[in-house]
């Protein structure tokens, strides 16, 4: 039998890693989180939303010092490097994202921490900020991007499939939090496909594909779902 090998990459090279740079949409930006400017008015967003919380392995905070204490131990580092959304629409902060596992020689990054307060979750702003993450990913160089969630947390796998992931299985038994078991369910996105789901984004966040209300006129996983390689078969 011939042995096969892998496609030939003579010319790529690993991309750098982020800096926190800030990047700027037209309905959010994203800002590299600082405990002292940003912590106070996350906790604004999350007071009263413990859910928020429940597949995230910690939290929820008892006051505006304690996530602040939080934040300043564990979200200020390189890898993850946390991210914070401030809706450009109102100036607030609505929540926070960041890169980590991130592997330049292997050209692989992973989107995580997601933590979405309701004045944002599935907002334009929102889905703009996944896309200003992956645009600027896949502008650095790097070949995949990741997203990765408890195999039991539907909501997050309904977003991954509508922001155009594509389902590649369910590692069980992957980690222990929150005392309790948890499988992760692994999703990706591959430079290949970033063009098409790009045009995608850019026709989802057109402002023409919204009527005067705020109705969107096409639904973004309908046009992801035609670059997708796999779909979750549990949704």
């Amino acid at each position: 039998m011939q042995k096969q090998f892998g496609t030939p990459l003579p010319d790529w090279k690993p991309p750098a890693r982020p800096q926190g740079e800030t990047l700027t949409g037209r309905y959010v930006q994203l800002e590299r989180m600082d405990p002292d400017t940003h912590a106070a008015d996350l906790f604004r967003a999350y007071s009263g939303h413990d859910g928020v919380w429940d597949y995230l392995p910690y939290g929820p905070f008892s006051s505006a010092s304690a996530y602040h204490r939080w934040a300043k131990d564990s979200a200020t580092g390189s890898d993850p490097l946390f991210y914070v959304l401030r809706n450009l629409g109102t100036g607030h902060c609505g929540g926070v994202a960041s890169y980590l596992r991130i592997t330049p020689e292997a050209g692989s990054i992973e989107v995580g921490h997601i933590n979405l307060a309701p004045e944002i979750a599935g907002s334009r702003a929102s889905t703009e900020a996944m896309f200003l993450m992956m645009d600027w990913a896949f502008a650095a160089g790097y070949r995949r991007y990741e997203w990765k969630c408890d195999a039991l947390n539907l909501p997050s796998r309904r977003a991954a499939q509508r922001l155009g992931f594509s389902y590649e299985g369910v590692f069980r038994q992957a980690t222990v939090y929150r005392q309790r078991n948890r499988d992760t369910a692994w999703f990706s996105i591959i430079d290949g496909e970033w063009p098409a789901l790009r045009e995608a984004y850019g026709a989802w966040l057109a402002p023409g594909n919204f009527d005067p209300a705020g109705r969107q006129k096409e639904r973004l996983a309908d046009l992801t779902g035609l670059v997708r390689a796999a779909s979750d078969p549990v949704l």
